[in-house]
């Protein structure tokens, strides 16, 4: 069988091995490919696999000998699966691969605006406590998590996984998710509910129209002047200029993101003007990439690949 990689540099950097995959077929591997040269690098490949690479109609009709799409992530809103049921074509996904590397972003975001750990690491390197007066210079306040409450935004293998570990921590746990579910340690509430309870709202749902700007004007005019925003989910989740002005206003205390609207960052996004601020911080989407989580990832892509090659395919999104 031909294989092609499409995207190898979105996840290795030469730390994580495709060996696996070599075992599998002839294998071609491209660091990155370009929407102008998603055909031309798939040839007549027989199996792709990608990451983001988009595969609209026009381009999968343009590779006739492509069955089998295998997605290194979770999403699939890059590829048109009604053409791909059409044509034949398998695509399977990597579910549920990465909560725990995103559930520790999560935390590594609220532990920083709670904490102040780097801040004060800032402080002790510039000479302050050298010049402190007492032994202990809190010049920046901090707050304790314990009985705060931390309101979720979808309640899948991520939104489970971070409930868990605010529990942990002694926070309440509020919940709003499109599907019914039965855990009586959260409570399940209304959109406007949780953006007007919440100490910290993070979202772990998918993009659809109703998510879609759901971090938005509206619903940011509930919060508290306290609150904590973070979306490690999509960027469309999150209205940026609204976001931007909340921020700049002072009507929320601060907002962590992993994913924007635009990936690469934009020059002109709104949110980019506050990099400088406290109350700011943008990560480039790397919450998933936790070299064991990419590990897990290039495996279960490996495992994928293997169950259609034996007939029996597994984690597909065209049934």
């Amino acid at each position: 069988m031909k294989i092609v990689i499409l995207e190898a540099k979105t996840v290795s950097r030469g730390d994580v091995s495709f060996e696996e995959l070599y075992s599998l077929g002839d294998v071609t591997e491209y660091p990155l490919t370009p929407t102008d040269k998603i055909v031309e690098n798939v040839g007549d490949a027989e199996a792709v696999l990608c990451n983001k690479t988009p595969f609209t109609e026009d381009i999968l009709r343009a590779c006739p000998n492509l069955k089998y799409i295998g997605l290194c992530a979770t999403g699939y809103n890059n590829i048109d699966l009604k053409t791909c049921r059409e044509l034949g074509i398998t695509v399977c996904n990597v579910p549920a691969y990465s909560t725990g590397a995103v559930a520790q972003q999560v935390f590594s975001f609220i532990l920083n605006f709670f904490s102040r750990t780097a801040e004060y690491g800032e402080f002790v390197r510039d000479g302050g406590w050298i010049r402190s007066e007492t032994f202990s210079d809190f010049v920046f306040p901090t707050r304790e998590l314990e009985g705060k409450t931390i309101g979720i935004i979808g309640y899948g293998s991520i939104g489970r996984r971070v409930a868990g570990i605010a529990r942990a921590f002694g926070m309440n746990v509020i919940v709003n998710t499109r599907t019914a579910k039965q855990d009586s340690s959260v409570r399940f509430v209304g959109i406007k509910e949780l953006f007007s309870e919440a100490d910290v709202i993070t979202a772990h749902c998918p993009l659809t129209d109703e998510t879609r700007g759901l971090i938005g004007r509206e619903n940011l005019a509930y919060c508290k002047p306290s609150c904590i925003v973070i979306n490690t989910s999509r960027g469309d989740v999150v209205d940026e200029q609204a976001l931007a002005d909340a921020l700049s206003e002072g009507r929320i205390a601060g907002a962590a993101l992993d994913v924007l609207q635009s990936e690469p960052m934009s020059a002109d996004c709104p949110l980019g003007k506050l990099q400088n601020a406290e109350n700011c911080v943008i990560t480039p989407h790397v919450a998933w990439a936790a070299l064991e989580t990419r590990e897990r990832l290039v495996k279960t892509v490996a495992e994928n690949l293997r169950a259609y090659i034996g007939g029996n395919p597994v984690n597909t999104v065209t049934d």
